[in-house]
């Protein structure tokens, strides 16, 4: 399956208010959000039938949407209801989902009041996002060339399409030289976060992490936080200077589909996977197996 591309696989899409066959979820060559990037979306992960904080995932959404300047015409409880939709009619019991919005084809140019706004949501079978066995000995990040920019010059609280074009060349950039991924700085020289995902640090027991003012604050970053804080670590959200990378003993990154991913290097910096991280990802683990749990005790 990993090998279909996507425009050829089978099934369904919830599409603009039902499920289509899989090949018929098409937009026109000049849809508004391929050429002007005005289309935000969500990622999601579905552990033995049930979607990992769905709700936080569809009032992100929303709040993006609103950010980018339009209104998705569902609420947040119909979007809900269109991502269960969705992996249903794949018959999907873990995978990724993956909700998008976007303006339309009314009007081609920088202004699209008159656009439609578009939303769909499909879902697929998803393995690990890195390979297990980097992961066992936490995988290695470049530094990327680019850093994510100022809330002045882009709209950076949104998960936003065009946030991501920088992420692409950077972690294409990595992956030529042989890494995973590649750590991004902000426009102001802090350590910020990977490509796709936050980043943690740890050191004499104490987790830090970058305050994310001009990034996401990730919905698996706010888990691992308070499964930490559960354990009673210390977590200090801060500016890290790169200078600081030599300090920390662990280091790991989290996300929808990085889940707790331990890292081993970043550059020229060395890091072991230790207690630390090691509880945090089998606590992840645990809590999303737990949600999946109540989540089927409150549906009966």
């Amino acid at each position: 399956m990993a090998d279909i591309p996507f425009d050829k696989r089978d099934g369904f899409i919830w599409f603009n208010g039902e499920l289509l066959p899989w090949a018929d979820a098409k937009v026109h060559v000049l849809t508004h959000g391929l050429h002007y990037a005005s289309c935000v979306f969500e990622g999601c992960r579905m552990y033995g039938g049930e979607i990992f904080k769905l709700r936080e995932h569809s009032e992100r959404l929303i709040k993006s949407a609103e950010i980018l300047g339009f209104k998705i015409p569902y609420s947040v409880e119909e979007i809900d209801q269109a991502c269960i939709d969705a992996v249903r009619a794949q018959k999907l019991t873990d995978g990724y989902v993956r909700p998008v919005a976007w303006r339309g084809s009314e009007m081609m140019g920088v202004s699209a009041q008159k656009n439609r706004i578009n939303f769909a949501v499909a879902a697929w079978e998803w393995p690990s996002y890195f390979d297990p066995e980097q992961r066992k000995k936490g995988i290695r990040l470049d530094i990327a060339q680019y850093k994510r920019p100022s809330p002045e010059t882009a709209p950076s609280m949104a998960k936003a399409a065009g946030l991501y074009m920088i992420c692409t060349i950077s972690k294409h950039a990595a992956e030529n030289k042989g890494y995973a991924d590649a750590l991004m700085y902000d426009y102001r020289g802090y350590v910020a976060e990977a490509t796709g995902a936050n980043i943690f640090f740890i050191k004499d027991g104490v987790i830090h992490t970058p305050k994310p003012d001009c990034f996401l604050d990730g919905i698996t970053r706010q888990t691992v936080i308070g499964l930490a804080k559960d354990r009673g670590y210390e977590v200090i959200e801060r500016h890290i200077k790169p200078e600081e990378l030599s300090d920390f003993s662990e280091c790991f990154i989290t996300g929808t589909a990085a889940e707790v991913t331990p890292v081993g290097e970043i550059g020229p910096h060395k890091f072991t996977p230790g207690e630390i991280t090691h509880n945090l990802h089998e606590d992840y683990i645990a809590a999303v197996h737990a949600h999946q749990a109540k989540a089927k005790a409150v549906n009966g």
